[in-house]
C-alpha cells in the first residue's frame, strides 16, 4: 500500500486532524495528510523525541522496543508509532482530544503499520 493510502486511512480515525510518516534517521517528512499542524516542523521535533527515548532506553539497559509514544495536550493527543518492519520510520498522528477515542486511535496506528511494510 502507498504511503498516501495509509495516511488517508489514518485520517478516517475519529478526531484525526493530520498525520505523517517520518524518517527518524534524518528527520525528513516522507509524506503527510490533513491540516492543523506544521508537519515539517513536527517531523523534525518528533524525531528528537524518538531519538531521546531510544537513547534513554539504551542508557537504562532496556532491551525492548517502543510500541508508541503518547503526548497528551489540553486539546490534542499526539501519537508517535515507530514502524517495526522499517527501522527508522515512524507514524505521527494528531487528534482532536474532544472528538477522539485514544484506544481506537492507537489501534488505527497499529493497523496502518503493515501497509507501510
Amino acid at each position: 500500500m502507498a504511503i498516501k493510502d495509509v495516511l488517508a486511512k489514518l485520517l478516517e480515525t475519529d478526531g484525526a486532524l493530520c498525520c505523517c510518516v517520518v524518517d527518524a534517521n534524518s528527520g525528513m517528512l516522507l509524506d503527510s495528510a490533513g491540516t492543523g499542524v506544521d508537519m515539517e516542523l513536527a517531523a523534525a521535533g518528533n524525531t528528537e523525541v524518538v531519538r531521546a527515548k531510544m537513547k534513554t532506553m539504551k542508557s537504562l539497559g532496556l532491551n525492548d522496543r517502543i510500541e508508541d509514544i503518547l503526548i497528551t495536550l489540553g486539546k490534542h493527543y499526539h501519537i508517535i508509532r515507530p514502524i517495526q518492519t522499517k527501522s527508522g520510520l515512524f507514524i505521527y498522528l494528531v487528534l482532536d482530544r474532544a472528538k477522539s477515542n485514544l484506544a481506537m486511535a492507537r489501534r488505527s496506528c497499529q493497523e496502518a503499520e503493515p501497509g507501510l511494510s
